[in-house]
């Protein structure tokens, strides 16, 4: 999701000797002068929308939270490129039984964390641990599920003991911090491996990172960098144009790009989003319940339309919760089809002919209102009548993903390979199909990605089928930075912003 509320993501993908290639190429720009000179006491500014709630991705910190601190102040036992590749990080070596429900994990020598306490396995054991408390917030907590138990063997052993075999089970870990299982106030504070430590926070303006002297692998190219959160695009544009800022993590101002691509001071760099704007139905209660209403509800909304009215010539449709970064990618734009008139036949046939009424809740961020505005005055074309309700993100949370207490809503899902969660009826939009659950639980527990990719291509394609959900676009993933810096990431994937290789001349 975008803005505040994190969510979901990345719960399947790649077999244990295969590293993922999903996205698209690495960091952006060359070095920022000819020689490849660059200044190793810079202080970078990046500039965001999305500022964390707290320091906490199991407690609600949100997609800012991600942005700033994964990779850059906390480490996971393996690392998910930018490019979309599992790279091992905190971890040597690792083994897996031969019936691959056990893991043993050899941790790297001379990991501290910033406090200076040495990295040992009972620090992993509780970093996974909390992950899987029950008051976790974690978007990852069910795919934790098959752990059945953790042991630490010695100081530098971890062994993870599965109920069942779970092909996703290393990539799944590289969105498990591993932090100071001895820290505290960790809404407000850190403790982390990574090469940046928390310099301070300002809440509602800034927080910043300082290069951490005692760092285990290759320093951070530069000496600090800044996260400054900004409330609008607009002001966030004008940061950048100023020298305010010297790079935007997500541009969400089409109309502006034009002030940079002209502009020889500025580099417009595309890459490849996960980011799935959403209306997604709660198929558990009346009217939508009935496959039919919500074919015909997707049917009358003429998502080209949205996403240009909000993208212009940027961004996808794709018909599905599958990005074409996904390995189970297909193009099921067609399966229910912006028709008018297919939508009032389907509504018909469920029973509707002369439409209904629902509450559409909605986040108070943009692109939220905006969109359910365009919603609401497509579906009063077919009869059906939208009250609008705006919420926060903290109601949002409590409403609508823990509570369930809701007929629609609008949502960004950021992550990648997150199909499966339309496999888990209790999922908070409530979509029950036995086979499809079945198909995400094979998929998991196959043995190659060949017939993991087939039983995923299923599932997504019953999902649409069943229009389960609305999935109205992908979001474009634009970055814009002055010509000074290099060395940024361009995909995003996940809402994650590595900074440490950013250059500055």
């Amino acid at each position: 999701m975008r803005k505040s509320v994190p969510l979901l993501g990345g719960t399947l993908t790649v077999a244990l000797s295969l590293a993922l290639t999903a996205c698209g190429s690495g960091s952006g720009g060359k070095n920022p002068s000819s020689n490849g000179s660059y200044d190793k006491n810079a202080t970078v500014g990046i500039g965001s929308l999305y500022e964390p709630q707290n320091l906490d991705n199991t407690g609600g910190g949100g997609q800012g939270v991600t942005e700033a601190l994964n990779g850059n102040v906390y480490e996971g036992l393996f690392k998910l490129t930018d490019s979309g590749k599992v790279e091992k990080q905190l971890v040597k070596d690792y083994t897996v039984s031969p019936d691959g429900l056990t893991y043993t994990f050899e941790l790297r020598d001379g990991v501290k964390f910033h406090s200076g306490k040495a990295l040992t396995s009972a620090d992993v054991k509780s970093s996974i641990e909390k992950v899987t408390a029950p008051n976790s917030q974690s978007a990852r907590k069910s795919s934790f599920d098959v752990v059945k138990s953790i042991t630490t063997p010695d100081a530098t052993t971890v062994k993870v003991t599965l109920s069942s075999r779970s092909i996703s089970f290393v990539y799944n870990l590289s969105y498990v911090w591993i932090v100071n299982s001895e820290a505290k106030n960790l809404k407000t504070s850190e403790d982390g491996t990574g090469p940046y430590t928390l310099d301070k926070w300002a809440r509602g303006s800034a927080l910043s990172l300082a290069r951490f002297p005692g760092y285990w692998g290759k320093p951070a190219t530069n000496a600090k960098v800044v996260f400054h959160y900004y409330k609008d695009a607009t002001a966030l544009n004008n940061a950048l144009l100023t020298n305010a800022v010297d790079v935007v993590t997500s541009e969400q101002s089409p109309d502006a790009l034009d002030q940079f691509k002209n502009n020889p001071n500025y580099k417009v760099n595309d890459g490849n989003s996960t980011t799935k704007l959403l209306l997604a139905f709660n198929d558990r209660v009346k009217p939508f319940d009935n496959v039919k209403v919500r074919k015909a509800v997707t049917s009358a909304i003429n998502n080209k339309k949205l996403l240009e009215s909000v993208w212009g010539d940027h961004g996808t449709l794709i018909g599905s919760m599958v990005p074409p970064t996904d390995p189970w990618y297909e193009d099921l734009t067609k399966v229910n089809p912006y028709d008018v008139a297919l939508a009032k036949k389907e509504l018909a046939e469920a029973g509707y002919a002369k439409g209904f009424s629902f509450t559409l809740d909605t986040p108070n961020y943009d692109p939220h209102p905006t969109a359910a505005t365009f919603i609401k005055s497509e579906l009063a074309k077919v009869g059906i009548n939208v009250k609008i309700n705006i919420i926060t993100p903290d109601e949002w949370y409590t409403k609508v993903y823990k509570n369930h207490d809701f007929s629609a809503t609008l949502q960004e899902h950021v992550n990648d390979r997150d199909v499966v969660w339309y496999g888990n009826p209790d999922f908070y939009w409530g979509y029950d199909n036995k086979q499809v659950t079945e198909w995400v639980k094979q998929a998991e527990q196959s043995d190659t990605t060949d017939r993991q990719t087939a039983l995923l291509k299923k599932a997504n394609r019953k999902i649409a089928e069943d229009a389960a959900s609305d999935w109205l676009y992908l979001y474009p993933q634009i970055v814009v930075a002055n010509t000074k810096l290099s060395g940024y990431p361009l995909n995003g994937l996940n809402s994650q912003f590595y900074a440490y290789d950013i250059k500055k001349s």
